[in-house]
């Protein structure tokens, strides 16, 4: 495996939303996140998954409700909750109903309440997702999959999605008339993959991602004393075992595809080794023997149980028992464009866009990599970038520094407004992620209150390894891949969009659901934008790096439709990736394969190629008053709805 594949934004995701998602990339945007899919890519590259970020210990509303008002809401949400108070893993599954609209209230006061009840309800089926967006009720509970369950769950969406379509939209304000939209796509999102793909009955991977990523949540931020952490771990973990027996009593092998269960079956150590490794030494310093005894109880039961599921899957592999289809067809596609990211243009147009995006991506590639060294190939170039690299013992510090330069040009150019002091903490990886990343971010969930640092995660070399082993770990680290991983995921990319989101998000849906193409679209518009306005001008090297990124993101743009809607095969995949992408062999088929089952990975490349399109139509708008930091700030203020709600809002939609 070439080690410059890995880097990544560390996040995290629960059994429920995975199945939403409908990603499988594993406890390494899997239990980690999108981005640690990048991770995967320099642990494969980045959602996408679509974003949680929630949390619930108070019903936040939109806007303010009278002092009566409230009560009555109150009250009514109480005799609710005796109808939808979690159950454990072996108990009888909940009814959820939305609340009415009710009369005397506003139809902003009525759309806030539907909201405010349906995060509460979801957290509730969903307890890793209220974990990582800073919620901390559920800590002790885990996602029940099995079919009552997520029957439960579709009942409950489309009792929400009933109630939502009954609002009439005229009589909402123009954002929450937009949030009304948004969380709509995402209900609807959810019963796509669960009613109609049901991904619950294809996906292996969905399981064994989603219980890592329970514990991950749990151990990676300082958001309760160790102690605490420690014994919500063990709550957690006596569920896993009986998790994994719903999985295999709910896994449909006529629906099962041969490549989801390779995915999961290739996973599967990982996943053992965290609980095996990882999770023991996050709490090696807890004194307390007694906890440390059930951990060591509940974890062992962990293992064995994955090692079982392992090899319950390898049985189905080995009996060519996999009769299902990875294609989504293109209704489904389509489907998932449109709830995902409101995008409904024709797949036939979205091809013509990625295919001429492609070549002229691919012509600036081959002729800057002639203007760099003629005598070699494009991909030897390329190659060649990664022998200049930091010595080992300047890592953290070049990587601080460059941070530092990156955001002074930010600063001084007037690209962005960067939204607060507030700092990445550059920082070794934690031992117990050091297999799930070379370098990523961590930032917390959007309603987190108690461990609110930013990390940004690098993960040296160790003391043992031999010279030739260290050299090939820091190839991931050379100076123009750390410019290009900084760029995407500090600045001004994720880090400065979730300052923004933290100060300016308007309402509890743009901060907890949202776009992967406007959050991945930015991040990879910035890599080439910032270069566009001078950044490293002249450097030919760092030029190149972006390039051969771009192509990647291209790839699976187009990849990703064909796989999906035109037949292309898996093999026809990888092979797309080496010759149109300039790709390593191994690294093409990694990205192939998570196509199969991340059928929008289009997201980086479309959201990029949106958001330009959106910044030539804002600057014949504004004229002679065009400022391209004011067209950033305005994008970035709203949260993370589609692309299609902040071009209506800058430019379509007048304020009110």
């Amino acid at each position: 495996m070439n080690k410059r594949q890995f880097r990544g934004v560390a996040k995290a995701c629960s059994l429920s939303t995975l199945i939403a998602a409908g990603s499988i990339l594993g406890p390494v945007r899997g239990a980690l996140g999108a981005d640690l899919l990048d991770s995967s890519r320099k642990l494969s590259e980045r959602k996408n998954q679509i974003q949680s970020k929630s949390q619930i210990r108070t019903v936040e509303s939109n806007v303010e409700l009278s002092r009566d008002q409230s009560k009555v809401l109150v009250a009514e949400k109480k005799s609710l909750e005796l109808k939808t108070e979690p159950a454990p893993l072996s108990g009888k599954p909940p009814v959820i109903l939305a609340p009415q609209p009710r009369a005397g209230l506003t139809g902003d006061q009525n759309f806030s309440m539907i909201a405010d009840s349906y995060f509460e309800d979801m957290f509730k089926l969903d307890p890793s997702w209220a974990t990582q967006s800073g919620f901390h009720e559920h800590d002790t509970e885990l996602e029940n999959l099995s079919a009552e369950f997520v029957a439960a769950r579709i009942a409950g969406l489309k009792s929400y999605r009933d109630t939502l379509n009954s609002l009439d939209p005229r009589s909402l304000s123009r954002n929450l008339r937009h949030d009304r939209e948004m969380l709509l796509g995402h209900i609807n999102n959810d019963l796509l993959n669960c009613d109609e793909l049901k991904l619950w009955k294809k996906d292996p991977d969905i399981y064994s991602t989603g219980v890592s990523s329970s514990i991950f949540n749990l151990v990676k931020r300082d958001f309760a004393p160790i102690q605490t952490r420690m014994k919500d771990v063990i709550a957690r973990e006596k569920q896993i075992p009986q998790a994994l027996e719903f999985a295999k009593q709910n896994l449909d092998a006529n629906l099962v595809p041969k490549i989801y269960a390779e995915i999961a079956v290739e996973q599967l150590p990982g996943a053992v080794e965290f609980f095996k490794d990882f999770v023991p030494g996050a709490f090696k310093g807890v004194k307390d023997e007694k906890l440390q005894a059930q951990l060591a109880e509940t974890t062992g039961n962990c293992v064995t149980a994955l090692k079982d599921y392992q090899s319950f899957l390898e049985k189905m592999i080995a009996k060519g028992e996999c009769k299902g289809d990875f294609a989504y067809g293109e209704e489904a596609y389509r489907k998932k464009l449109l709830y995902q990211e409101m995008v409904s243009e024709p797949i036939d147009s979205l091809l013509e866009r990625g295919n001429k995006e492609l070549k002229r991506l691919q012509s600036e590639f081959v002729a800057l990599a002639k203007e760099i060294d003629a005598g070699k190939t494009p991909q030897q170039c390329y190659e060649d970038v990664a022998k200049e690299h930091p010595k080992p013992t300047q890592l953290l510090t070049d990587i601080r520094n460059l941070l530092e330069r990156i955001r002074k040009f930010c600063t001084d150019q007037k690209i962005v407004t960067i939204a607060s002091p507030e700092r990445p903490i550059v920082t070794d990886t934690p031992s117990f992620m050091r297999a799930l990343t070379f370098a990523s971010l961590d930032v917390p969930g959007a309603y987190e209150k108690k461990a609110v640092q930013s990390f940004y995660y690098v993960t040296p070399p160790e003391p043992n390894w031999t010279p030739a082993h260290v050299e090939e770990h820091m190839r991931a680290f050379s100076n123009c891949d750390l410019l290009c991983t900084s760029i995407h995921e500090a600045y001004p990319g994720h880090f400065v969009m979730y300052l923004h989101v933290k100060q300016t998000a308007p309402t509890k849906v743009r901060r907890l659901i949202g776009s992967a193409l406007t959050e991945e679209g930015w991040a990879h518009y910035c890599e080439q934008m910032l270069l566009d306005e001078g950044f490293n001008k002249g450097d030919k090297k760092l030029k190149l790096v972006q390039l051969h990124d771009a192509l990647l993101r291209n790839c699976r743009y187009i990849v990703g439709i064909k796989m999906h809607t035109r037949g292309m095969s898996l093999q026809d995949g990888v092979k797309f990736f080496v010759e149109e992408g300039y790709q390593e062999k191994a690294n093409a088929e990694r990205e192939a394969k998570r196509g199969t089952s991340d059928p929008t990975y289009l997201v980086y490349t479309l959201g990029k190629l949106d958001i330009l399109a959106l910044r030539d139509d804002y600057k014949k708008l504004k004229g002679s008053q065009f400022s391209l930091r004011d067209f950033h700030d305005r994008f970035l203020s709203g949260g993370y709805p589609p692309v299609k709600i902040i071009r209506e809002e800058m430019i379509v939609t007048p304020e009110k």
